[in-house]
């Protein structure tokens, strides 16, 4: 079935209990899921690749600086959408089960399936092309959060503090999981904000086409990353 026909659902959206957890649980279960939204008569996809956790009671938390309307979503019930402009661009987090705690999608892969066509991808490029106004390849569509919203046409004002609806927007499993995951310390978080603290989950068969590949030449095991084998017994420590 095309994006194009009548299909106008995922088969298997995540239901709201998936969300009650620590978030750097849910960081490391939302990899491997994949976000829908409906846009233009398409389901527009992108499976989730790089996620990065954040607790309230830490200074790199937009929560940590308290309570305002446009963060008003971190303190919601897990599930809930937190979206803001970073560098310009939209950018899509989720409520986790501690209040204030949440997690950033950092980066997507382009989903091609039976729910999204190959017309689906080609609307994904429109909507984001690249700086020359050709068209932006597929493994550069959804490497970086401001990528991954504008290519699934994500705005704050329609989502920011908004439930996902299985009518237009939702995260789907497909039943895909990641073999391995790498586990290391989140981007740009500015000095003296627990920049050490290693938040940031990337699944490992997609480490090239992250927002920064964490098995660069230089990065060594142990030192700047570690491997997580069995994601299914992995709890936060």
């Amino acid at each position: 079935m095309s994006a194009t026909n009548s299909f106008h659902r995922a088969p298997n959206p995540l239901p709201r209990a998936f969300f009650r957890r620590d978030s750097r649980e849910l960081a490391v279960h939302l990899l491997g899921k994949v976000i829908r939204h409906y846009h233009q008569g398409h389901w527009l996809s992108a499976r989730i690749i790089e996620t990065e956790a954040y607790l309230r009671e830490e200074k790199g938390s937009h929560a940590s600086l308290g309570l305002t309307h446009s963060r008003r979503a971190l303190f919601m019930e897990a599930g809930t959408l937190y979206m803001y402009y970073a560098r310009g661009g939209d950018s899509l987090n989720i409520s986790a089960a501690g209040e204030g705690d949440g997690v950033l999608i950092k980066s997507g892969y382009p989903v091609v399936d039976d729910i999204s066509g190959p017309d689906s991808l080609a609307l994904m490029q429109e909507l984001n092309p690249a700086a020359n106004g050709q068209v932006r390849p597929t493994t550069r569509l959804c490497n970086g959060q401001t990528l991954l919203c504008r290519s699934l046409h994500l705005k704050v004002p329609v989502w920011n503090a908004q439930i996902p609806d299985p009518e237009q927007l939702l995260i789907d499993d497909d039943g895909y999981r990641p073999h391995q995951i790498i586990q290391a310390t989140r981007l740009g978080i500015p000095l003296g904000r627990d920049e050490h603290l290693p938040y940031r989950f990337v699944d490992a068969a997609y480490a090239p086409w992250c927002t920064r590949n964490p098995l660069g030449r230089t990065r060594q095991e142990g030192r700047d990353y570690q491997l997580i084998d069995d994601v299914s017994e992995w709890k936060a420590c």
